[in-house]
C-alpha cells in the first residue's frame, strides 16, 4: 500500500520512539500497524535486564498465543523484530483495544515473561461504498422532507481515522442529512427539499462523498441515480423501525430469525412489497438470508458468537412503484458453551535432572476458551500422585514446576495428564499429556554382591590362573553406572604385587607363582569407581587363601646326614627287646596329610635285628643281641610323606652296641602297634556309632579336638628320659610329643600317632643355637669319648615332668 512522504515520516518517528510499560511482570509495547518487515519494537534484553548472552544459551525465543507469529527474537542483539505484516482491521477489527500476547521463553531454567504489543491504528484505509451506484425511484408527488436513508461508506479503521462526515455535490431539490443509529453510528439521509416534476427533469444524479478523519484526509464516492416516477400515493411502512432479535449461536440452517412486516396501502402493483438487504458483507451473506415476500429472516449458515456477538442490518421495503422504506434488523447472538478449553504447550523441558530443585519449570502451557463468560473460565488441573504442580502468575498460562524430589532410581518418567475444564453448563474439558524424562545424575555409588570375600587357591599356579570375579552393581544409569575395577592403593605392596584385575569384568589373576611355606594367606581391597562427573567408589575386601601342595620332601634333623661321617648312636649289649635305641627326627615342610611322614627300613647289617616305628621313627631292637651280633651296624631308614604323589629321603643311622651300658627301663617297653591299631579301630567305630545318634554331641567333639589338635603339648610323666643336644634341633622348630616329627610351630598342626607316647626323646633346656653344620663334628666326637664314661649326653634328669621345649 502506497504511504504519503509526510506520513512514513511521523511513522518512522512513532517507530523510534516506542513506549513500553513493565508491570506486574509484563511488558507492553505500543506500536502502529503496518510497520515494515524486520522492524525493531523494542530490546527485549534490556527492558527485562537479561544479558544478551543468555539468549543463545538458554535457547530464547518469543511464542505467540494462538498461531499468529507476528514478531520474533533476534537473539545476537536481543531486539524484538516485526517477521510479518501486522494489519489491525484484519487482526481486530474495530475493537477499540487491540492487543497481542507473546511469551519471551528461556530454557535451563525454563522461565516465562508475558509480552503484550498494543497496535495502534493508523489511517491506512478509505472509505468505500458498497456499491458505486445508489438507484432511488421517487415519484413525483412525493412530499417534501421526505427522508431517504443511504447506505454508510464503510471504513475499518477506527476512531479519527474512521469516517466523519459526507457531502453531495449541490442540487436544488436534494439535500443531506446524518441520522445515528442505536449503536451510536451515523448514517447519512438525503430529504426532498424541492417538489418534483417528472415533465421537467425525468432523472436527477447526485454525487456523494465518505471523508474520514484522518490525516492525510481519505474519502470514498458514490453515484446516486434518482427515477421521477408518475404518481405512487402510498409507501411501505414496517410496522417496527427497529426490529430486535436474539439468537443461539450454532442454531440449526433454516432456523426464523424474525418475521418483518410491511404495508402499503396502495393496491394492485403499487400495493405489492418485496423485502431485501440493504447492505449485506460477504460473510454475512452465507449465514443470513430472507424471504423477499414474506419477509421470513432464517439461518443460511452457522452463526458464531465467537466471530460476531451482535449484527446490524439494514432492510428494505419496495412496492411495485418503486417506493421503499427502511428498518433495522439487530441480531443479538447468544452465546452457547460450544468450545472446548484449548491446552497449548508453549515449552517444556523434556528432560529433567533427577537432582531438580523444587519449583523449577518444567513447562509453559497456554490454557484458553474461546467462548465468554462462565463457558470462558477454564481451570486447569494435573494428578495429585506426581512430584509436580501447576502455577499461574500470568493470565490463561500456567507453569508445570517440580515439587518435592525426583529420584530417577524409583521412576525415571512421568507422563503429565493436564485436564482444562471450563465453567460452563455442562461443562467442556480437554486433555495432554506432557512426557518428562528424569536424567540422571551420578548419586549412587557401586556396590558390591558381597563385602568380604574368599578365595582359595593351590601355590605354585602358573602365572595368569584366574583366582576368582568380583562383581559390583550401580543403579544408575548410561556412564554413571559404567564400573571399572583396581586394586586399591590402600592394600600393603605385598598383598598388590601378587594379584591383577581386569579393569572391566572384575577378574582377578595371579600375577606371582605362590608359595604356601612363605605365604598362607593375605588380603586385599579392591576398589569399584562408577564413570560419572565426580566419580564414586567403593571398596571390599578379598581374603585369598593359599593351600598346601605336596612340594616338600621330608628333611632329616637327626641324626645329621653329613658327607663322610653321621654319629654313632650306642645301645647296651644286654638290651632287651623293644629296646629304644635312637629315634629319627624328620620334617617335611608341607602341612595336613602332605606332612604326615611314615618311616621304614630299607637296609640293614643285620636283618630283624632293629625295626623302626611306622610313625614316630623310633628304632627299636627286635630281639635281644648275640654273642656273634656285629657291633657296629647301619641301618637305612626310608621316610616318606602322604601327599598324592608322595615324596621321600633316606637316613642312615650308626648303632654301635657297647658292653657295660645301664639299661634304662623305661626304654624296652614294646610298642604293640597291631593292638594300637586295633584300639584305633575300636575308637573309630565308637565314633561313628557316636556320629549317627547324637549330632549335638558330634559338634561338640569336634569342637573339643579341634582345641586339643592347636593347643595340647604332651608332658612327660616321667622324669628320666634321654636329653638330645639342642645343637640337632634347629631354632625355629618344636617337638611335640604326640607328632614323631618337629615342625615349625608358627606354620603347622601337629599330628599325632597311635603309640608313641609310650616312649618319646625330649630335648634339653639349653638354649644354644648354633647351626646344625657347626656343632655337629665336634659333638660326634664328643659322643664318642664319653659313651664308655656314662654317655654324659644321655641322662636321666629328675624333678618335675618337663613339657616339650620350644627353640625359636
Amino acid at each position: 500500500m502506497h504511504l504519503p512522504s509526510n506520513f512514513k515520516q511521523c511513522l518512522h518517528f512513532l517507530w523510534l520512539w516506542l513506549l513500553f510499560v513493565v508491570s506486574f511482570g509484563e511488558i507492553r509495547y505500543i506500536l502502529p500497524e503496518e510497520m515494515l518487515r524486520d522492524s525493531v519494537i523494542g530490546n527485549i534484553a534490556q527492558d527485562l535486564d537479561l544479558k544478551v548472552t543468555e539468549f543463545e544459551a538458554r535457547r530464547a525465543r518469543v511464542v505467540a498465543e494462538g498461531t499468529n507469529q507476528l514478531c520474533k527474537l533476534d537473539t545476537a542483539s536481543g531486539n524484538l523484530l516485526i517477521s510479518q505484516r501486522i494489519d489491525r482491521e484484519e487482526l481486530c477489527m474495530q475493537a477499540n483495544v487491540c492487543l497481542l500476547q507473546y511469551q519471551l521463553l528461556l530454557e535451563e531454567p525454563l522461565q516465562a515473561y508475558s509480552i503484550v504489543l498494543d497496535i495502534a491504528d493508523i489511517n491506512d484505509n478509505s472509505p468505500v461504498f458498497t456499491t458505486s451506484e445508489i438507484q432511488i425511484d421517487l415519484v413525483e408527488s412525493t412530499v417534501l422532507g421526505r427522508r431517504f436513508p443511504l447506505e454508510s461508506a464503510h471504513d475499518p479503521d477506527l476512531g479519527t481515522n474512521s469516517v466523519r462526515e459526507y457531502k453531495i455535490s449541490p442540487s436544488n431539490h436534494f439535500a443531506l442529512e446524518m441520522s445515528t443509529q442505536i449503536n451510536g453510528n451515523s448514517y447519512p439521509e438525503l430529504v426532498l427539499k424541492k417538489s418534483l416534476d417528472r415533465e421537467a427533469q425525468v432523472e436527477h444524479v447526485l454525487k456523494i462523498n465518505g471523508i474520514d478523519g484522518g490525516n492525510p484526509v481519505r474519502s470514498g464516492t458514490a453515484a446516486i441515480h434518482i427515477r421521477v416516477l408518475d404518481a405512487n400515493d402510498n409507501v411501505p411502512v414496517f410496522s417496527h423501525g427497529v426490529y430486535k432479535t436474539f439468537v443461539p449461536e450454532n442454531s440449526a440452517i433454516g432456523t426464523i430469525i424474525a418475521t418483518l412486516n410491511a404495508t402499503d396501502s396502495d393496491e394492485s402493483l403499487y400495493g405489492e412489497i418485496t423485502y431485501s438487504f440493504s447492505h449485506l458483507s460477504d460473510k454475512m451473506g452465507g449465514v443470513i438470508e430472507i424471504n423477499p415476500l414474506s419477509g421470513e429472516v432464517r439461518l443460511a449458515g452457522v452463526i458464531d458468537y465467537e466471530e460476531a456477538s451482535m449484527h446490524e442490518l439494514d432492510v428494505q421495503a419496495k412496492d411495485g412503484g418503486g417506493q421503499a422504506s427502511h428498518c433495522k434488523l439487530l441480531i443479538n447472538v447468544i452465546d452457547v458453551n460450544d468450545n472446548k478449553p484449548m491446552i497449548e504447550v508453549k515449552s517444556a523441558s523434556a528432560n529433567l535432572k533427577e537432582d531438580s530443585k523444587s519449583g523449577s519449570m518444567v513447562a509453559l502451557i497456554n490454557v484458553y476458551d474461546l467462548d465468554t463468560g462462565s463457558s470462558g473460565h477454564v481451570t486447569c488441573t494435573i494428578p495429585s500422585d506426581v512430584p509436580f504442580k501447576l502455577v499461574s502468575e500470568v493470565k490463561n498460562y500456567y507453569m508445570l514446576v517440580t515439587e518435592g524430589i525426583l529420584d530417577r532410581e524409583l521412576q525415571s518418567e512421568y507422563n503429565i495428564t493436564i485436564i482444562a475444564t471450563d465453567a460452563g453448563s455442562p461443562s467442556l474439558s480437554s486433555v495432554k499429556v506432557i512426557t518428562i524424562v528424569v536424567n540422571d545424575i551420578n548419586d549412587n555409588s557401586p556396590t558390591f554382591t558381597q563385602s568380604e570375600y574368599n578365595a582359595n587357591i593351590l601355590e605354585n599356579q602358573p602365572v595368569g590362573t584366574i583366582v576368582m570375579q568380583v562383581k559390583a552393581v550401580d543403579i544408575d544409569n548410561e556412564s554413571n553406572a559404567q564400573i571399572l575395577y583396581e586394586i586399591s592403593k590402600v592394600t600393603d605392596s605385598d598383598g598388590s604385587s601378587f594379584l591383577t584385575i581386569n579393569s572391566e569384568t572384575g577378574e582377578l589373576f595371579t600375577s606371582r607363582l605362590f608359595d604356601y611355606e612363605q605365604s598362607v594367606h593375605f588380603q586385599i581391597k579392591v576398589k569399584a569407581q562408577d564413570g560419572g562427573n565426580p566419580p564414586l567408589s567403593t571398596t571390599c575386601t578379598i581374603n585369598v587363601f593359599i593351600k598346601d601342595q605336596n612340594d616338600n620332601a621330608p628333611l632329616v634333623l637327626y641324626p645329621v646326614q653329613t658327607t663322610g661321617f653321621i654319629a654313632e648312636d650306642m645301645v647296651p649289649m644286654e638290651a632287651p627287646k623293644g629296646y629304644l635305641v635312637t629315634k629319627v627326627v624328620a620334617v617335611d615342610a608341607d602341612s595336613g596329610h602332605n606332612a604326615w611322614l611314615s618311616y621304614r627300613i630299607i637296609k640293614a647289617t643285620r636283618p630283624n635285628l632293629f625295626m623302626v616305628g611306622l610313625h614316630t621313627g623310633e628304632i627299636r631292637t627286635v630281639r635281644t643281641f648275640m654273642v656273634d651280633d656285629e657291633p657296629k651296624h647301619t641301618i637305612v631308614v626310608l621316610i616318606k610323606d602322604n601327599g598324592p604323589e608322595s615324596l621321600s629321603t633316606t637316613a642312615t643311622i650308626n648303632i654301635m652296641i657297647g658292653d657295660g651300658l645301664p639299661i634304662l627301663n623305661e626304654l624296652f617297653e614294646f610298642t604293640d602297634e597291631s593292638q594300637g591299631t586295633e584300639n584305633l579301630t575300636l575308637y573309630l567305630v565308637v565314633a561313628l556309632t557316636t556320629v549317627s545318634s547324637l549330632l549335638i554331641l558330634l559338634i561338640s567333639g569336634v569342637f573339643y579336638f579341634k582345641l586339643c589338635r592347636r593347643s595340647y603339648v604332651y608332658r612327660s610323666t616321667t622324669d628320666a628320659l634321654p636329653v638330645f643336644p639342642t645343637t640337632y634341633v634347629p631354632p625355629s622348630f618344636t617337638d611335640l610329643s604326640h607328632c614323631g616329627t618337629l615342625l615349625k610351630d608358627d606354620r603347622f598342626d601337629s599330628f599325632l600317632t597311635t603309640g608313641s607316647w609310650r616312649g618319646d626323646f625330649r630335648f634339653g633346656s639349653s638354649t644354644d643355637t648354633d647351626t646344625l653344620k657347626q656343632r655337629s663334628a665336634a659333638y660326634q666326637k664328643n659322643t664318642l669319648r664319653q659313651a664308655s664314661a656314662g654317655r654324659a649326653s644321655l641322662k636321666v634328669k629328675g624333678g618335675a615332668p618337663h613339657p616339650c621345649y620350644l627353640y625359636k
